[in-house]
């Protein structure tokens, strides 16, 4: 039975846009998400929303600001269930439930990741990364070190990674293999033995996410997303709001958010955060030991130490990835010599 710790800070909806920035924290950015999350939620073009929740500290945040605006009941709480999820992310849920009085959506993934890298392949670096590489296998690619005009005339349809292999796509764009350093040296010289592929975020996460908002007929679509974290998620969006003219918009409450913002939001909101932050020193949750992690290696020791059957479970399912990332950080030290 898990046992639930609530802090003695007890959420309050608001009726109103008053009654919601009342206790609002002398900081500019909180108080303007405050109002436009008000205006957005409650907007009459909204009759039904849905809301994807982690159990990480992004999501504690968004979900409590989502929920204090929600005065009518429209939002629907879903969380995706990758089949590689803490134990301690489970009851962080429990959790929040209790706190908040809601009950969230479980949906598993429609391949379980242990498949998904098993027939496409596992994750490498970035999903970016993965992505090309994976297109790249898929014709064939013998990891040529050529020109694009070249490369293009052998691999005709793979234009867009080849682009990347090459370098084409402008100095300073994060879709070149350039922006991982010596990356490009290193796969020549290293060619990869196994797969790589970033599908098992598609159908643990990113379908299954799709797939139920059609289904359901969801009208706004809330996510988790700061711009200041970095990556190929808060580099796809230029705001915090989409306004697609199709079937559904999207909506990032917490996109202009930064550390500190959180941490003020934290502190006037009474925010709690599962223990894979507060005990278990983590920086990051998801799928656990996400081979797309900067530090999985320290991920790794903590699971070891808190989690052990996870830890041979994801040893098992990335253990390709993982001994091709270290031999990539090695060669990146011989590299800089």
């Amino acid at each position: 039975m898990v046992k639930l710790k609530l802090k003695n800070y007890i959420p309050q909806k608001a009726s109103s846009i008053e009654e919601l920035i009342k206790d609002c924290p002398q900081n500019q950015v909180i108080l303007d998400n405050l109002i436009r999350a008000w205006a957005i939620i409650n907007s009459p073009k909204y009759k039904k929303i849905l809301c994807s929740i982690s159990g990480g500290s992004d999501s504690d945040i968004m979900l409590d600001i989502v929920w204090r605006c929600d005065k009518d009941d429209k939002v629907d709480y879903v969380w995706f269930d990758t089949g590689l999820e803490y134990q301690a992310t489970k009851d962080h849920l429990k959790y929040l439930e209790e706190k908040y009085n809601i009950k969230f959506i479980r949906k598993k993934a429609i391949k379980p990741i242990p498949t998904s890298c098993k027939k496409y392949g596992q994750p490498f670096i970035s999903k970016n990364v993965s992505e090309y590489m994976s297109r790249l296998q898929k014709h064939g690619f013998k990891w040529e070190n050529e020109k694009f005009d070249v490369l293009i005339q052998k691999y005709s349809k793979c234009k867009s990674a080849l682009s990347w292999w090459c370098n084409e796509n402008g100095d300073k764009s994060s879709f070149n293999i350039l922006r991982n350093r010596y990356l490009k040296e290193f796969i020549i010289a290293n060619p990869p033995q196994f797969k790589i592929s970033n599908k098992c975020c598609t159908y643990a996460k990113k379908k299954i996410s799709h797939d139920m908002i059609k289904e359901n007929e969801y009208e706004l679509n809330i996510f988790g997303v700061r711009k200041s974290e970095g990556g190929a998620r808060s580099a796809a969006y230029k705001n915090c709001f989409d306004d697609t003219d199709g079937d559904y918009d999207n909506y990032r409450p917490i996109f202009w958010y930064k550390d500190q913002d959180k941490i003020d939001y934290e502190n006037a909101y009474g925010i709690t955060h599962s223990k894979c932050y507060t005990e278990y020193g983590l920086k990051r949750t998801g799928c656990v030991g996400c081979p797309f992690g900067r530090d999985f290696e320290f991920e790794l020791n903590v699971v070891n130490n808190y989690e052990p059957k996870l830890h041979k479970a994801v040893c098992n399912i990335f253990k390709d990835s993982y001994e091709y990332t270290r031999q990539y950080k090695e060669f990146i030290e011989n590299m800089k010599g």
